[in-house]
């Protein structure tokens, strides 16, 4: 158990990093803050579909991994969207304390949303 808990908490940390830092241009970024712009859908799908490898990897069972992954969607984009919202007009350079503060949060709220799916999968893996 111990070793499937840290393939899925590095699993997930690196997937996030490269899904918010290297698959995520411009009009992706741009589209987050409109439920009428593809942008925020579509970052919500690659997070998606990395984190179905991840749990792939982790043979989690598949009703498992329906969910999961169901549920990031839905998570995620509702949390990227509602930062947009809450942080608007803050910038890093006119209120840097406050930028970093609010994306610490942004941050924090997926990484939490991670803790909970370890949470699932172990819980899930035992029942078998």
């Amino acid at each position: 158990m111990v070793v499937l808990f840290f393939v899925l908490l590095v699993g997930l940390e690196v997937k996030h990093y490269v899904a918010d830092y290297f698959l995520q241009p411009a009009w992706m970024l741009g589209g987050k803050g409109d439920f009428r712009h593809p942008g925020g859908y579509v970052h919500a799908a690659v997070h998606v579909v990395l984190s179905g490898v991840v749990l792939l990897v982790a043979a989690t069972p598949l009703p498992t991994l329906a969910l999961l992954l169901a549920a990031e969607y839905v998570i995620h984009y509702a949390l990227d969207f509602s930062k947009i919202h809450y942080s608007r007009g803050v910038h890093v350079d006119t209120n840097p304390r406050r930028f970093w503060a609010l994306h610490g949060v942004d941050q924090l709220t997926h990484q939490l949303t991670y803790a909970v799916m370890i949470f699932v999968v172990l819980q899930a893996k035992q029942l078998l």
